[in-house]
């Protein structure tokens, strides 16, 4: 299939402006259709309503945190318990509860930012979707 015919659609979660309008500007240079929010609550409505590919979800953030989004999206419906979501920290490895919870997830991955520049994270991010496609 010609890329594009089909362009992959995700979703960046994040309430750090500066990192959401630099994730969204790299995503839609490389040829991702972008979707938007800044906080949890925001992101599980248009993820509900938009259904992206892949969600990129930050951990921390206002009105309703990454982890509160996730669960919320895995009880809401038969997509929300399988859409690939890759969550982004700036905590370490001994966030042992996180760890634990998206270990038992087959459909998340804990990344923290400083280990993955824009470029790596947008491999990280076809090769997510690759791996899912039917």
């Amino acid at each position: 299939m010609n890329s594009e015919l089909h362009k992959h659609t995700i979703l960046i979660v994040e309430d750090e402006v500066s990192l959401r309008h630099a994730l969204r500007d790299k995503f839609t240079r490389e040829g991702f259709i972008v979707l938007d929010a800044k906080d949890g609550e925001s992101g599980l409505d248009i993820a509900l309503k938009e259904l992206p590919e892949l969600i990129l979800l930050d951990m921390m953030m206002p009105k309703m945190d990454g982890m509160t989004m996730l669960t919320a999206l895995r009880a809401a419906n038969s997509w929300g318990s399988q859409v690939s979501v890759l969550l982004l920290t700036n905590l370490g490895s001994d966030d042992k509860l996180a760890m634990k919870e998206i270990t038992e997830d087959p459909h998340a991955q804990y990344l923290v930012k400083s280990n993955w520049p824009l470029g790596k994270l947008v491999e990280k991010v076809r090769e997510t979707i690759t791996h899912k496609a039917p």
